[in-house]
């Protein structure tokens, strides 16, 4: 497939090293590609932000426990 893009300066100084080390442009980008590719995303483990809001709640009800906590004019 051929295609034009333009590349940001720091991508353009990878492909630039790349090409230092013989390889064509395209073998270059496909390489780069790759190995972004490759690259496993690691997030944050996600962490509750939790406050005491003073009051205790009896689920067995649920009715009455969303009353408490969003009013009754929340239904």
């Amino acid at each position: 497939m051929r295609t034009t893009v333009e590349l940001d300066e720091d991508t353009a100084a990878a492909v630039a090293a790349l090409r230092r080390e013989g390889r064509g442009v395209s073998e270059a980008v496909n390489e780069l590609i790759r190995r972004g590719m490759l690259v496993e995303q690691r997030r944050a483990p996600f962490t509750p932000r939790t406050r005491s809001l003073g009051l205790r709640v009896d689920v067995s009800n649920v009715a009455e426990a969303l009353d408490i906590l969003e009013g009754p004019t929340a239904r």
